[in-house]
């Protein structure tokens, strides 16, 4: 028999063709197989026994990064000609292929690389068909070299013999190099011109600058890292000084689990997701000891650990022999920098040399973060690594839609069929440069996944600059999006689910469909719509985005709630007094205080409270530090109360409160900030069962930014679920307004599959 066989999903780039003529060879079948704009198409032909062992071993054997989607199968008349070959890639049709997220060195590689025998030994750019650059090299498919940036690399007798060789490991990689063809490594001044002494190898000479204190910048796979020896208190410093980053804590890359277990408590879940082949960034708790300077992570209990990903990155740690600080190459609050000249203009006044090579990245990408809660992967930021692998979406999109994301921790989505790409990370929309860096990711998403809009999604804020690009935009039909409900509907296409459910949207900031600041919201909603079932009591931001930089605004307002802001017994106001009076008066009379739900504004309050923080550097600072300060053991809570109605409120003034009499009554501070983290989960317990006695719903879906809180998430998850609740959580987009988009475009889908019902 003879049957045409088409493979859909990841599967160009990784191997697949090689491993059908290998898989095919192996069972005596004769054919054919290739790539086009769909995927990975083949023609087999034998016997109906054989045909069938190779159906099942397609989908059971297929190479480790090959996602298969779906697996279509033909009928065809016998009688194509003897053997089986691989035919050259086609283009000209609808593109459905999915492009491989870039992936680390594999085993197989990393021991060429170690090898004084072999012809890539110590070469920094080693890979095959399971490893290496993908994503960040790419400009178009079918995925070809041609259409990489390794185009300009013309291959050597050597490689080209490998790359055409059936049995070989090498055979149809993409990126196959050696130190004859391939590209080459280069230690650099901050100017671009060489080094005194000129260095004739450029690792050991890198390794000795990191060992002497100074800051190296790293090209990588989707940008430049600045570098330092993560021991050295002076060089984290100095780093922090010049790159205008004050106390956000700094990724550590380490050389293996081993190390990363002298450093942090490892966890079955976090030493897979370390030492899988998409080497995030993995948040761990922290031991206690020396080996990382005080300066790397002040202010938390967790260390983000990876592991080498690249073989440059291998090189570099075995010549230096210790961890080494990685965090993105900019200044903080830019995008990473990731071509050369723009990174020699950016990073100049940063590192004193540049480690660097000669092959381009196309898209920029920034390292992924996640964290392991309960056995499963929880994202921070999804990008390198994982992007552009779809998600899924349950009942697919009518029409091709664009979600625009968010203002923070922007990230986009184009959307068609079944598949969602939701983008790298981009950033926080606030610049010329991020937002250069949103509008050609759109364009190159567009042209990777041949996606024309036809529905622009996008927040319901006016003045965010993703709004004002969708309203820009023009051919389209606009869809609004408020933005806890994006949340929970990004969580529902995370779970593969519908709704309805209680959504549980907690965060720092959303635009409400009554003009207010919401971001404590209990909704009952599925993915075409919502109701506002409950919310935290609304309090004033006395100076608005003022209090958001500065919690101790948001402490004033609080306790001014409860009647406790005159108390000069509370050191908030003692250490504040030169403004408290005066932005009292702002919120009491409501003169640019805007009214806010917002839970992130209650951890703020906390915080300041408890002299934890009364200014942040940067997002969520304050909740990050109040929950390092919480007593692990303790179990107790406060209470709030809850106003019946429609919508009901719930009192996180109550919370506040308590706090302030346990002060007064010489309650440690540990103990009141667990007390309070308590306190936050049974008022969402309380507020889900409040839904849950009007509704009958018996599923939450916990989303927003401020379930990155671990101690909160667990308590809430546990308590919920005594209490008979299904609970939804994020494994694969973020919680925090990473997620966004994703969440817009499912909406915008369920939209329009409800219009085409009504036609």
């Amino acid at each position: 028999m003879r049957a045409a066989v088409r493979v859909e999903g990841t599967v160009q780039g990784v191997g697949f063709r090689p491993f059908v003529y290998g898989l095919a060879d192996r069972l005596g079948l004769s054919g054919l197989v290739g790539n086009d704009a769909g995927g990975v198409f083949a023609e087999v032909e034998g016997s109906r026994a054989a045909v069938a062992e190779f159906l099942s071993r397609l989908e059971r054997d297929a190479p480790p990064l090959a996602r298969i989607e779906r697996v279509t199968v033909t009928d065809l008349a016998p009688g194509g000609p003897a053997g089986f070959v691989i035919v050259a890639s086609q283009a000209g049709q609808a593109r459905q292929a999915l492009v491989a997220a870039d992936s680390a060195t594999c085993a197989d590689c990393l021991a060429e690389l170690n090898d004084p025998a072999d012809r890539r030994f110590g070469y920094p750019f080693i890979n095959c068909t399971n490893c290496g650059p993908r994503f960040t090299i790419v400009g178009d498919v079918p995925y070809d070299r041609a259409r990489t940036t390794m185009a300009a690399f013309a291959m050597c007798e050597a490689c080209a013999a490998e790359y055409h060789d059936p049995a070989n490991r090498r055979f149809h990689a993409q990126p196959v190099c050696c130190p004859a063809c391939g590209p080459r490594l280069a230690l650099t001044g901050p100017d671009g011109g060489p080094l005194p002494g000129d260095p004739v190898d450029p690792l050991a000479t890198a390794a000795d600058l990191l060992r002497h204190g100074q800051i190296l910048a790293v090209k990588g796979l989707g940008g430049y890292h600045l570098a330092v020896a993560a021991a050295c208190e002076q060089a984290a410093a100095t780093l922090r000084a010049r790159k205008h980053r004050e106390d956000k804590p700094f990724a550590v890359m380490v050389a293996d689990l081993g190390a990363a277990r002298r450093l942090c408590r490892v966890d079955t879940a976090a030493a897979e997701l370390l030492a899988g082949p998409r080497r995030p960034i993995v948040l761990m708790p922290r031991r206690d000891g020396p080996g990382i300077a005080a300066a790397v992570a002040p202010g938390t209990r967790e260390l983000g650990i990876m592991l080498p990903y690249t073989p440059l990155h291998h090189l570099l740690l075995a010549q230096l022999g210790r961890p080494i600080v990685l965090t993105s190459g900019n200044v903080s609050d830019e995008p990473i920098a990731y071509a050369d000249a723009d990174a020699l203009k950016r990073l100049s006044g940063i590192a004193d040399a540049f480690l660097a090579h000669d092959r381009p990245i196309h898209i920029r990408t920034d390292d992924s973060v996640v964290r392991a809660f309960r056995g499963r992967p929880m994202p921070i930021r999804r990008s390198r690594g994982y992007v552009p692998e779809p998600v899924g979406v349950r009942g697919g999109f009518p029409r091709h839609v664009l979600a625009c994301g968010a203002e923070l921790k922007n990230t986009f989505c184009l959307a068609k069929q079944d598949r969602a790409f939701v983008s790298h990370h981009i950033g926080d929309l606030e610049n010329a440069e991020t937002l250069r860096s949103f509008t050609e990711g759109i364009e190159h998403f567009k042209r990777l996944f041949e996606i024309e809009p036809r529905l622009v999604a996008h927040d319901l804020h006016p003045d965010y600059l993703s709004t004002k690009y969708a309203s820009d935009t023009e051919g389209v039909d606009l869809l609004g999006v408020q933005h806890h409900h994006a949340h929970i509907a990004s969580c529902l296409t995370d779970n593969g689910a519908d709704g309805p459910v209680i959504g549980v949207a907690f965060d720092g900031t959303g635009y409400g469909t009554d003009g207010t600041v919401w971001g404590g919201e209990f909704l009952v909603a599925d993915l075409a719509g919502f109701d506002r079932a409950g919310h935290l009591a609304a309090v004033p931001m006395p100076g608005g985005a003022a209090a958001i930089r500065a919690p101790w605004r948001m402490a004033a307002a609080y306790l001014d709630a409860c009647e406790l802001a005159g108390s000069g017994s509370l050191d908030v106001a003692r250490r504040n007094a030169r403004q408290w009076d005066a932005v009292l008066a702002l919120a009491r009379r409501g003169v640019n205080s805007p009214v806010t739900s917002s839970a992130g504004r209650l951890f703020d309050a906390a915080a300041a409270l408890l002299g934890v923080r009364d200014e942040i550097n940067y997002e969520g600072q304050a909740a990050v530090e109040l929950e390092r300060l919480a007593a692990p053991g303790e179990r107790s809570g406060y209470r709030a109360a809850v106003t019946p109605g429609h919508p009901f409120q719930l009192s996180g003034t109550d919370l506040i409160a308590a706090m302030a009499g346990d002060l007064r009554s010489g309650t440690g501070r540990e103990i009141i900030a667990a007390r309070f983290h308590n306190g936050v989960a049974a008022l969402i317990e309380d507020g889900c069962v409040a839904a849950r006695d009007r509704t009958g719903l018996r599923t939450v879906a916990l989303s927003g930014g401020v379930f990155q809180n671990m101690l909160l998430l667990h308590a809430t998850v546990t308590r919920l679920q005594a209490r008979g609740f299904a609970v939804l959580v994020h494994s694969q987009v973020p919680c925090n307004d990473g997620g966004i988009s994703l969440g817009q475009a499912a909406v915008a889908a369920a939209h329009d599959r409800a219009a085409a019902r009504q036609a």
